[in-house]
């Protein structure tokens, strides 16, 4: 059958080059763990490589049926996921840890990661090609411009790498941005306590209002007028992963003191 046309509303630029393909495919250590799922393989260029790998468990999911078409036809022992990796309930999918690896669609990437987020302690390791622009945000520390969200909530639970840069021409069709090639591998160490679902919402909200000091940033959430913290009188670019951690303990803790006061009151009301 042809190849597969690239979508422009499915953000696809299929890699043609098969030396970077190869590379990329070796990215992935897989030290610890037998299951690997790849995303968006298009025309399998990257596919054939990580076939070679021999993984015992090896996936990949498409969302576009032309490319699922294809791939079947060219790799008919395939084990071919046809969905939308957004929608992947990777807990039925998967009985262990596992490892991803793709060329990430440009328009969506973000949102991958903010999936593996969801089940990082299921996913070990994640070997990617995307935007370089999203790359560098990814690796940026405080300070950077670039630093953000997902740079702060992907850097608590993995270790990230930029590994190489990749130019447009090796696309089909070309990208208007550089891309480049990252490697995120889940931190063997926990953290001290914190609650997470509390130190995401802090993240987010702090970032949201990137441009006020974190005590402002914080009033939708918590009260902390009162409070002498050097923490508060900062910008959230400016904290690190241990900074935004003692804020969720802060921000915790005030919270606590406020549900035990309310059950007081409700108590001498009653």
């Amino acid at each position: 059958m042809s190849m597969v046309k690239a979508k422009k509303y499915l953000g696809q630029h299929f890699l043609t080059d098969r030396n970077i393909a190869r590379k990329i495919s070796l990215c992935l250590e897989a030290k610890d763990y037998s299951n690997v799922l790849e995303i968006g393989p298009g025309t399998g260029i990257l596919t054939a490589y990580l076939l070679e790998r021999g993984f015992e468990n090896f996936k990949v999911i498409e969302i576009d049926n032309e490319a699922v078409e294809y791939l079947r036809a060219e790799y008919r022992s395939l084990d071919i996921i046809e969905g939308d990796f957004l929608q992947l309930d990777m807990d039925s999918t998967f009985d262990d840890r596992l490892g991803i690896i793709g060329n990430f669609p440009y328009n969506i990437s973000s949102q991958i990661f903010f999936k593996v987020l969801e089940y990082r302690d299921k996913v070990s390791e994640l070997t990617c090609m995307l935007q370089k622009e999203v790359a560098d945000r990814l690796v940026s520390g405080p300070g950077s411009k670039v630093y953000g969200i997902l740079s702060v909530l992907l850097q608590a639970y993995y270790d990230i790498e930029l590994l190489f840069n990749v130019p447009a021409g090796v696309f089909s069709p070309p990208p208007k941005v550089q891309s480049a090639v990252i490697r995120l591998k889940r931190r063997e160490e926990e953290l001290v306590y914190y609650d997470e679902k509390l130190f995401f919402k802090v993240v987010k909200i702090t970032f949201n209002q990137r441009r006020k000091i974190i005590k402002n940033s914080l009033k939708p959430l918590v009260d902390t007028s009162g409070l002498d913290n050097m923490i508060l009188k900062k910008r959230p670019e400016q904290l690190g992963i241990d900074d935004f951690i003692e804020l969720t303990r802060l921000v915790e803790t005030i919270l606590n003191r406020n549900n035990i006061s309310k059950k007081n009151s409700h108590g001498q009301d009653n």
